[in-house]
Parts: C-alpha cells; sequence; structure tokens
C-alpha cells in the first residue's frame, strides 16, 4: 500500500486492486496508458489515424492516454481521446518558453530535459503502445521492456532477441482494437499477480 498526502486529504493506494480511498471513500484510479510514436507522421499517414483510434479507444476504456504532447501520433492519439470524451497527458521535452503542446493535452509537464524525458513517459504509465515510430520510439521500447513497462508493438520495431525479463512477453498487434485490447489484458495480468 502507498500512502499518499495530498493538501488535508491522505490517500491510501492499493497498488494491486487499482483503488484508492480518499476521505474513506473508495474510488477507482484510471489507468495511464503511453501511445509512443513517431512525430511527423500526417493526418493521411496509417499511423496517424491508428494512434487516433487508439486514443479513441484507450479513452472509452476509462484510460488516461499519456504521450510526448507534441505531433504527429502524440496529437492524434491525444485528439482522439479528447474527442471520445478522456483525458490526455503530454511530457514535453522543452520549458514553458521554448515548448508548446498540441492542443488536445490536458495537463502539460514541461521539463526541459530533451529526449530525456521518454524515462518519464515510461515510468509514468502504467503500460504503453507503440505505433511505428523512429528512434525516440525505439529509445521508449528499450526503456519499457528494460523497467518491465507492459508494451504492445503496432506495425513498430521489431526484435530477434526473444528472451525478455520473467514473465514479460513481447506483445504485437494486429491494429487499434488489438492494441487495446491487448493492453488492458496485460495490465490486469499484472494487477492479479
Amino acid at each position: 500500500m502507498v500512502v499518499a498526502i495530498d493538501s488535508d486529504v491522505i490517500r491510501c493506494q492499493h497498488k494491486k486492486q487499482n483503488r484508492f480511498v480518499d476521505g474513506g471513500k473508495e474510488m477507482s484510479r484510471k489507468n495511464i496508458i503511453g501511445v509512443f510514436g513517431g512525430g511527423n507522421v500526417v493526418e493521411d499517414d496509417w499511423e496517424w489515424k491508428t494512434a487516433k483510434e487508439v486514443g479513441e479507444r484507450l479513452a472509452a476504456n476509462d484510460c488516461i492516454v499519456l504521450t510526448g504532447g507534441l505531433g504527429g501520433v502524440m496529437t492524434a492519439a491525444s485528439k482522439g481521446a479528447k474527442e471520445a470524451g478522456g483525458m490526455t497527458i503530454g511530457i514535453l521535452p522543452g520549458n514553458r518558453d521554448a515548448t508548446s503542446p498540441n492542443r488536445y493535452v490536458d495537463i502539460a509537464v514541461f521539463t526541459g530535459m530533451g529526449e530525456a524525458r521518454n524515462v518519464i513517459n515510461v515510468r509514468s504509465c502504467n503500460a504503453a503502445i507503440a505505433i511505428g515510430g523512429e528512434y525516440g520510439t525505439l529509445s521508449e521500447i528499450a526503456l519499457a521492456l528494460k523497467s518491465g513497462c507492459p508494451l504492445v508493438l503496432l506495425d513498430s520495431w521489431s526484435f530477434s532477441r526473444k528472451k525478455f525479463k520473467e514473465g514479460q512477453e513481447m506483445l504485437v498487434a494486429r491494429d487499434a482494437a488489438d492494441a487495446v485490447q491487448k493492453v488492458l489484458a496485460a495490465i490486469k495480468r499484472g494487477a492479479d499477480q
């Protein structure tokens, strides 16, 4: 159990049960799902369309969508989540004066860390989906694998190494629906352990 003091409220969070107690009332805690992918894709690209659908499906499953807060896949996933009534977080590489989040980001976290923010992206989510991607996405994939963060690849990087941490597997999805289903199942398996 984790106990956190937030102003005048003490919250006891039961990680395995994905619930917390706030002032004596038990409440569900939403899963934060990272969506990683290239920043240079446009609306006509399959990555954009897929990321938007992933964002929509995650929001429909009451998840918070976390991205790097900029363009391409990050904008598409955030837009999909917002249009489906969800919440979004953007972990931005620059500071408030140098970096503007995409317009679909609800909570912008300005790190001033450049690409090193990828560590924050991975460590802040319960699981992640990588869609296509470039070297920044590859670094997020490696960080997720190293930290044991459940990860689903959707037409993203492929690996020949078959051995991962104990209990960890490489999840590969066919499409947006399959990716969301697999990431939610991975979270549930982790919560049941």
